[in-house]
């Protein structure tokens, strides 16, 4: 009982600090303490510990020694070599996901699509707010078309460089709607493609869907007046 009563506690925390992160609350580089954490969320340290590690392998915070754990800080070449991984093993992941999904695979993919269509972007009691179920069911999508991978291990590494990539996406939603990108559309694009076991176009719209959100943020590169990778936050 009392390992199922502090897993379900290092849950709640990781949900909370995932959020604030993602949000913005917390800010990239902030230094996360445990003693301020334990008495915000009335758990001990070593639910925090826990929490925290899991965030870091999600690649959300960094540990350093001697210096603690901190929310991972963004940066333009992060985010280009980051961008460049994903488009290598993500897509690589697809092809051999649409080459070798089962049935099961396919329905799967076509029921997650389905949940995604139906889940408003926006939080229904404030519109003015992101709906974080949605990105939920948002990362459900993505993990179910690269579910009929039959290699574990590049799976493995593909669903990390996506986690990796969530705060770079939430700061380029924190500019505004991409007038040149139609979420639903792409989405839509990259099912069908799944379903009709398209490999080369799954790839192709999969390369294009990682690349918009990167090059809307490298092109803020060098502009005065407009925030940095590493302060950029997501408005509360």
């Amino acid at each position: 009982m009392a390992k199922t009563e502090t897993g379900t506690r290092v849950d709640e925390v990781l949900q909370r600090l995932r959020s604030d992160i993602l949000r913005g609350r917390l800010r990239p580089g902030d230094r996360l303490k445990f003693p301020v954490l334990c008495a915000e969320f009335q758990v001990s340290a070593g639910v925090v510990r826990e929490a925290l590690s899991r965030l870091t392998d999600q690649g959300l915070v960094r540990m350093q020694p001697h210096q603690g754990f901190h929310v991972t800080p963004l940066s333009y070449e992060d985010l280009r070599e980051l961008t460049a991984a994903r488009i290598a093993v993500e897509t690589m992941v697809f092809r051999l996901s649409v080459e070798h999904g089962d049935l099961a695979w396919e329905t799967g993919t076509v029921a997650a699509h389905h949940m995604l269509a139906r889940t408003p972007v926006a939080d229904p009691a404030d519109e003015a707010r992101p709906n974080e179920t949605w990105d939920q069911v948002h990362a459900a999508f993505h993990e179910a078309l690269l579910a009929g991978c039959p290699n574990r291990r590049l799976l493995d590494i593909a669903m990390r460089l996506r986690e990796e990539a969530e705060l770079y996406r939430h700061w380029s939603l924190s500019l505004g709607p991409d007038a040149h990108l139609d979420a639903a559309e792409a989405h839509r694009g990259l099912m069908d493609a799944a379903v009709a076991r398209d490999a080369d176009l799954a790839v192709e719209l999969l390369t294009e869907h990682i690349s918009a959100p990167a090059e809307r943020l490298l092109a803020l590169e060098g502009q005065e007046g407009l925030p940095s990778a590493r302060d950029a936050v997501v408005p509360g």
